[in-house]
């Protein structure tokens, strides 16, 4: 009886874990799905109400911080060490592991791989201190572009800016890369909405080829290229594919055409029934490796040859990240990239 009770408030205690990383996880999923119609539907609705004075106030200070996501964002160190994000870490697990140095006397062009249904892997250690990105390369000023769309949402826009989240557009990474302080770090999803058609269980297809932006970038600002890979990041959803020549993909990318992303059809597990479907994420391990830096030179005005050269050096670092890491990772022996 004694026995019992000393180990009650263990067992507890391990419970209350298990549901702090079953609501951290799902945190993240509903913040990504639909806090951004939820406050543009309220902010406009509120127009039409007493309440309408807090919209005004609010779309005056959009108006007046519309350029902020093109200049770099605007992050919040607090923000960054929620401890939800050490639930979210937690639930999966996920991992950050470091393959090489990153001098903070230099800048970076990090592309990530692969894209994911959500990029959970990338968000939770770049964007996060949660496996602590600035203790393992300290000095550098990591952020992370995404669709510049994103930031036309109110509310969702300042949420996504204080975790160090900006525009992809170039204006702005031009605009980060040129600072005076060295140790900028860019983290762009090169495979972007394309990639997230191909975000099924074993698949490793990355949408690559034809991305060079990336890499005229960091040849513009002399920025080194370090390749990232994100293992498992496909595993944590379901997700219907269609044939290429289906004209349900077709659907799927005319509207990426329009819209900039693509509409996926993905699903995890129940909430409160592994055996159910639901929008809580399965508990895959994710481990995000980063690669080693590649020495890129300065170029003002660079030749088509020479973002060819160093996209393909890129492509072959890589691959080799992969073919090194993806056993320890719990990818088969016989897995290799595929680039489309």
């Amino acid at each position: 009886m004694g026995t019992s009770e000393a180990q009650l408030p263990s067992a507890t205690k391990t419970v209350q874990k298990q549901w702090l990383e079953v609501l951290g996880a799902y945190f993240y999923v509903l913040i990504f799905l639909f806090m951004g119609p939820f406050f543009s539907l309220l902010v406009f609705s509120l127009l039409f109400t007493s309440l309408w004075s807090f919209s005004v106030l609010y779309l005056t200070w959009l108006f007046l911080d519309w350029d902020t996501p093109n200049q770099g964002g605007r992050s919040f160190q607090w923000v960054k060490r929620w401890t939800i994000w050490k639930h979210l870490r937690d639930y999966y697990p996920i991992k950050l592991v470091k393959t090489a140095e990153l001098p903070p006397d230099q800048n970076y062009v990090l592309g990530a791989h692969p894209h994911g249904v959500m990029g959970t892997g990338i968000a939770t250690n770049f964007s996060t201190e949660s496996n602590d990105f600035s203790g393992k390369f300290p000095g550098l000023r990591c952020t992370v572009a995404i669709l510049a769309g994103l930031f036309y949402l109110p509310v969702y826009r300042d949420y996504l800016m204080s975790m160090g989240l900006c525009s992809v557009n170039r204006q702005n990474l031009d605009f980060i890369l040129s600072r005076s302080q060295r140790g900028q770090a860019v983290i762009i999803l090169v495979g972007g909405a394309n990639e997230s058609l191909y975000a099924a269980p074993g698949e490793h297809c990355l949408t690559l080829r034809k991305r060079k932006g990336f890499v005229h970038l960091a040849l513009t600002h002399g920025a080194s290229l370090v390749p990232v890979y994100s293992f498992g990041e496909n595993e944590i959803f379901r997700m219907k594919t269609f044939a290429p020549d289906s004209w349900q993909r077709l659907c799927q990318m005319t509207f990426k055409r329009i819209f900039s992303f693509s509409p996926c059809i993905f699903w995890g597990r129940s909430l409160f029934n592994a055996n159910s479907w639901g929008l809580l994420p399965f508990a895959r391990p994710l481990t995000t490796v980063v690669g080693r830096p590649i020495p890129v030179p300065k170029r003002f005005n660079p030749t088509k040859e020479e973002v060819d050269q160093y996209h393909m050096l890129y492509m072959k670092a890589l691959e080799q990240l992969f073919e090194e890491h993806k056993e320890s990772c719990g990818v088969p022996a016989s897995t290799h990239l595929t680039f489309i």
